[in-house]
């Protein structure tokens, strides 16, 4: 009685805490968590938590180091100096960028920690950030956490990629125009969580080219660099001549070398940046814990093929998905990144919105897919898959949904 009656009190939020909303996945989170107490299998892919684990060699490093008395203390909060050369050897060889390790790489505790203390770094309040929309939730809220204001930047949704990239171009022109302030920031993510899109190199040297312009910082969150598929290879926007000047990237460890859980990532870029952020994390944090640093640096060090291996895992279950979606009657085209699905939202299910669709998927075909209006106003009328289910996960989920469907489908016809 006493845990039920704690569960339900009613606490003072402080004011910065009143600036973030209850969670909008928390509706499905609770309906699933009700349906696993009564017993039933959830086939879930709402969270984009990789169920990969990394390579055995990567892991006997880690005990390894784990086991020496020396690796215990302290570390250090921009990463052990091995490891920024890692990194830096890593951007080389990927990407032909030249990165010093020691004025332009520093280590953050996985991508969100990277991207929420760059934005109290870099913003102070009458700031303004311009933010994708849709977008992963913390691109938005790391710069209210900071105190500033944010303006979204619609993503196209339809069209070919070549148009989605030339409107979005002209969406982000538009609303820096129509800002005062000026914006300070522009935070961008391609591969895109949640819809998936893509960009070339071109695009990215419009990018720089108008951020150069207007004295605009970028901060590109790189997090599903290596998860591409079907011959596509993901541009980084240091590639572009004179990035630096205006722009870094946040690359992760999580999704190409499954190590979700090691919290390991990278802002590289900027020294002006780089240089605040590593004053600012001196105040913060001590770093990760070494031995996890350590073998980091051995996975950055290993052939490519262990991050072509989870690529490939990926890509399959999305065949699986796209072709059982496209057969029950749910229209939708596979990616050429990330480990997500963005569909939109069968017609005969359009009017009741992403919320109530995912919870009906949830209670009826026993499916867990994440509400699009969780990733910002732009996001309603579509859902997003993670495919971090197995392949036979997978078909059973198709299973389920085409009974689901095939019975709403003749109760719409009994009307």
């Amino acid at each position: 009685m006493q845990e039920n009656q704690n569960s339900e009190k009613k606490y003072e939020e402080f004011p910065r805490i009143k600036r973030l909303p209850q969670y909008v996945f928390a509706q499905v989170n609770e309906i699933k968590a009700k349906l696993r107490k009564q017993g039933e299998d959830i086939i879930d892919f709402g969270m984009g938590n990789p169920d990969l684990k990394p390579a055995s060699h990567i892991i006997d490093k880690l005990c390894e180091s784990a086991k020496k008395k020396t690796t215990h203390r302290y570390s250090m909060s921009q990463g052990i100096p091995r490891l920024r050369k890692a990194i830096s050897d890593f951007y080389k060889r990927r990407y032909d960028v030249d990165i010093n390790p020691e004025t332009e790489a520093i280590m953050t505790i996985g991508a969100k920690e990277g991207l929420s203390h760059l934005m109290i770094a870099m913003l102070a309040p009458g700031d303004i950030a311009l933010v994708p929309s849709p977008r992963y939730p913390i691109h938005y809220y790391a710069p209210v956490i900071a105190g500033a204001s944010v303006l979204t930047v619609s993503i196209p949704l339809e069209g070919t990629n070549e148009e989605k990239q030339e409107q979005f171009l002209k969406n982000i022109y538009d609303s820096y125009e129509d800002s005062y302030p000026e914006p300070k920031v522009l935070i961008l993510n391609f591969p895109n969580n949640p819809t998936t899109m893509t960009v070339d190199i071109d695009f990215f040297k419009e990018i720089v080219k108008f951020a150069k312009k207007k004295g605009l910082w970028i901060i590109h969150d790189f997090a599903y660099a290596d998860l591409c598929f079907d011959g596509y290879k993901a541009p980084s926007i240091l590639e572009v001549e004179g990035a630096k000047d205006v722009a870094v990237e946040l690359y992760s460890m999580t999704k190409g070398f499954s190590m979700a859980g090691w919290r390991v990532g990278f802002v590289v870029g900027n020294e002006t940046i780089v240089y605040n952020l590593k004053r600012l994390k001196s105040y913060l944090d001590y770093g990760t814990f070494t031995p996890i640093q350590v073998a980091s640096i051995i996975a950055l060090d290993s052939d490519y093929s262990i991050v072509e291996k989870a690529a490939n895992t990926y890509s399959k279950r999305l065949d699986i998905l796209v072709q059982g979606l496209n057969k029950i009657g749910w229209n939708v085209e596979k990616p050429l990144a990330t480990m997500f699905l963005w569909a939109k939202i069968p017609e005969e299910f359009q009017h009741l919105g992403s919320m109530e669709f995912s919870k009906l998927l949830l209670t009826e075909a026993h499916v867990a897919v994440a509400p699009g209006i969780g990733f910002g106003e732009h996001g309603e009328g579509y859902v997003r898959f993670a495919v971090v289910e197995n392949e036979k996960r997978i078909r059973q989920a198709i299973r389920n949904m085409k009974k689901f469907f095939k019975k709403y489908r003749e109760e719409l016809k009994l009307k």
